[in-house]
């Protein structure tokens, strides 16, 4: 296993669709020092009346609205671009136990995934905290362990939905039609569950994986909705979703010919 998952961390950071995935990341970081220097230039020129009611998000809003679209083009391109290309029969030649490189794909795709959201999620909180420094911002800032736990639960989530994406990609093998699918379930089923009568609108909504992390640990001092869901049973919800995508995911795998 050890070998397989070498082999696919080559080849996954050999390839230029890695590169480009990455750059967003770091685009978005610094997007993030952008949105901070603009919340203490508002800041400043607020009257002191409007500053006890002023919200503004967090410092790292732009990564949390971008990652688990990155997640989902970088979980959709590790497994269906070998299908593509027609790389997937050599692996399985070298690997003929489907699991292994099953595994490994998965594997070095979340742990990947993880550590960049987590890399620049810290470094966007971190540098919007030194930018803002001591205006009391309320919903900007919170307590360093909220924040911590708040931003470790984002990076999970993002890697939760780079394996879910990578199962559905070994179920599709298309690019295009997983990267379509993980679109419409991280944008457009949301705003169609907007749609529905109460109570039904707010609890769908609430059950989809791109909202699952607010519930977990929302941002501290955020007065958004959350959803309905107690952060337990959100965190039940996303590993089952992880695993039925990767279960599905290894049965086409190992079931169907490459």
């Amino acid at each position: 296993m050890i070998d397989a998952l070498a082999a696919e961390w080559y080849k996954l950071r050999s390839v230029r669709s890695t590169a480009a995935v990455f750059g967003t990341v770091a685009l978005f970081t610094l997007l993030c020092l952008l949105w901070s220097w603009f919340v203490a230039r508002y800041w400043d020129g607020l009257p002191a009346e409007r500053k006890a009611t002023a919200r503004t998000a967090p410092a790292e809003q732009p990564l949390a609205v971008s990652l688990p679209v990155c997640a989902v083009v970088l979980g959709a391109l590790t497994l269906t671009s070998e299908y593509g290309s027609g790389m997937v029969r050599t692996t399985l030649a070298a690997m003929p136990r489907r699991l292994t490189p099953f595994a490994a794909k998965a594997g070095v795709a979340g742990a990947i995934m993880f550590a960049a959201a987590l890399v620049s999620l810290a470094a966007g909180s971190v540098a919007g905290d030194a930018i803002v420094g001591d205006r009391a911002v309320p919903t900007f800032q919170g307590p360093a362990g909220d924040v911590a736990v708040h931003l470790l639960w984002l990076a999970l989530t993002t890697a939760a939905i780079t394996l879910i994406t990578f199962g559905l990609g070994a179920v599709l093998r298309s690019t295009a039609a997983t990267i379509a699918s993980g679109m419409v379930v991280l944008m457009v089923l949301p705003a169609l569950a907007r749609l529905l009568p109460f109570p039904w609108d707010e609890r769908i909504w609430s059950a989809m994986p791109g909202n699952l992390a607010g519930q977990i640990a929302g941002a501290p001092g955020s007065s958004g909705v959350h959803g309905v869901l107690s952060p337990t049973g959100a965190v039940a919800l996303l590993v089952t979703y992880a695993a039925v995508a990767l279960g599905a995911g290894a049965y086409s795998f190992t079931r169907r010919d490459a």
